[in-house]
């Protein structure tokens, strides 16, 4: 006979058991909101953070950024670099596995940086591996693949070959075009490889599902090296550029991070919410570009003319409540190697004397009240900050020229595939945010030959020739004299006028553990946890 007493116990024992067992396969979700639709999840096609910020979760680069922005180590484990700055000798994890359960190897990243050079591809952040020997004339279809300066020494040893000593070279590395592809699935599955069910990752993560304008969803991988670190289970990714819906969202606890919300609900979050509102100084500029085909625009009075009537201290305060700064300089300060940038000869005027000097050059230029009307297009992706600057610098330019100006509005992948597949505009709104921290980065957008973020189609032989010595010069000073140059003939052309140095605006739930403002915006979901 069993005795009511031991019964009980087993019970409780069993229940217990079941309690913890419960507790234990309880699956830990983040819900991330993103502020739009990507273009796309291949690592060649990739250029905006949309796009970055779902990557570096299914991929790891050789190098990547720690929660504090840092650069750290990724799937290589170490590296050397020769006594003249040219050649980097990795060594890759032994343990880093693609998530099919094969090794992760040096060809796989010679596959993938040859992918991204191939001219077929047609990648749109090619020029960011220009600096690995024989890329540009590579990707310009002068070489042939083999000869890019990547090399598989062994399974797991990958030696690169630059141009010359690139002190940003790791920052580069860990930017989402150089995420590695697996050679054995493209092969297999061709650009299908992208898909849910068929990507094979060596991120912390593995793609389970995405529905377009929906969501998109990732899950632990197990076979990546550090998994017994990655606390997350799974991120839910939700593309919203509707910043109102996002914001609703995040007070509905629907999600954990929601990314630039509006700026004029700034004083209203952090009433309400405190320290999980989040304004993080980075290096951002936010600027205007113009469309230098076509007059009047292709006439440097009426750029200069436009870029001065706007009031950019008005844009800072009472659009985004003084989470942004007024820019006047394409690089934004904050950069060591770099220092203080060049700015337009126009930043030390007076709001009314610029003014005054803008209905001058208009005047010249044949445009303005009294003159040939001038109607205006400003182009811009949807987002409720973005329409208050171009209704605002609309009414300026009205003020200001009686000029007749009407908005238009695409969501942000329409919009800068729009613009860098070569469209014809009058004045669009764009933003570049610093992908490693140095001023090329920026000043490279305008380079005639960048068909991909030269969006003004800016052709200058003195500022492409500038551009050109500062890739060749290995003194760091000299250097950047030349760039300090070359951004002084950027300034003083206005192809693109800077608007506002950008802070990043987020909302962290509380809920959310492990997160750390800082300048590079990266935010991998391995290093975060939830509780409850």
């Amino acid at each position: 006979m069993i005795s009511f007493k031991t019964t009980t116990r087993a019970a409780l024992l069993l229940g217990s058991l079941l309690i913890g067992a419960s507790s234990a396969l309880a699956e830990t979700v983040l819900h991330r909101g993103n502020p739009g639709e990507p273009q796309t999840l291949d690592q060649a096609q990739t250029s905006i953070n949309i796009e970055a910020f779902i990557l570096k979760d299914l991929y790891e680069g050789l190098t990547i950024y720690d929660s504090a922005g840092k650069i750290v180590p990724g799937t290589a484990e170490s590296w050397k670099l020769s006594d003249d700055g040219t050649v980097y000798t990795f060594k890759l994890r032994d343990n880093a596995k693609w998530s099919d359960g094969s090794p992760v190897t040096a060809e796989d990243f010679v596959f993938s940086y040859q992918r991204v050079q191939d001219p077929k591809t047609a990648a749109k952040y090619a020029n960011i591996l220009y600096p690995i020997k024989n890329a540009e004339k590579i990707n310009k279809g002068e070489l042939p693949l083999d000869q890019l300066g990547v090399k598989a020494v062994d399974e797991k040893t990958l030696e690169i070959t630059l141009e010359r000593p690139t002190p940003f070279f790791l920052e580069l590395l860990a930017h989402q075009t150089a995420l590695p592809v697996s050679k054995a699935s493209f092969d297999k599955n061709g650009k299908d490889f992208v898909k849910p069910g068929v990507m094979v990752s060596n991120g912390a993560y593995t793609l389970q599902s995405h529905v377009p304008n929906d969501s998109l969803t990732v899950v632990k991988n197990p076979n990546f090296w550090d998994a017994a670190n990655t606390k997350i289970d799974k991120v839910i990714f939700y593309p919203i550029d509707d910043q109102a819906a996002s914001v609703r969202r995040f007070e509905a606890k629907e999600m954990d991070l929601a990314y630039n919300f509006s700026a004029d609900q700034l004083d209203r979050l952090r009433k309400a919410y405190g320290e999980q509102v989040h304004v993080s100084p980075t290096l951002a500029t936010y600027y205007y570009t113009f469309d230098t085909r076509e007059a009047p625009y292709s006439d440097v009075r009426v750029r200069r003319a436009l870029s001065m009537a706007v009031d950019r201290d008005f844009l800072a305060k009472e659009i985004y409540s003084g989470s942004q700064v007024p820019a006047y300089s394409m690089v934004p300060p904050g950069m060591d190697s770099y220092g203080e940038p060049a700015k337009a000869d126009f930043a030390t005027l007076s709001q009314l004397d610029r003014e005054d000097e803008a209905v001058k050059l208009m005047k010249e230029a044949g445009y303005g009240e009294g003159a040939k009307p001038l109607s205006i297009e400003i182009r811009y992706n949807t987002n409720p900050n973005h329409e208050r600057v171009a209704t605002a610098i609309a009414d300026m330019w009205k003020n200001t020229f009686g000029a007749n100006v009407s908005l238009v509005n695409l969501d942000v992948a329409s919009h800068y595939g729009y613009l860098q597949e070569g469209g014809k505009y009058n004045v669009a709104r764009a933003g570049w945010v610093a992908d490693y921290a140095d001023a090329e980065n920026f000043l490279a957008l305008s380079i005639s030959s960048n068909k991909t973020f030269n969006y003004a189609k800016f052709n200058n032989a003195e500022y492409d020739a500038l551009m050109k010595k500062s890739y060749e010069e290995k003194d760091p000073a000299a250097r950047s004299k030349l760039l300090h140059e070359a951004e002084t003939i950027l300034m003083k052309e206005q192809p693109v006028a800077p608007l506002l140095t950008q802070a990043d605006l987020w909302l962290v739930s509380n809920r959310v553990k492990g997160w750390h403002d800082n300048a590079a915006n990266e935010h991998l979901s391995r290093f975060l946890s939830v509780s409850e």
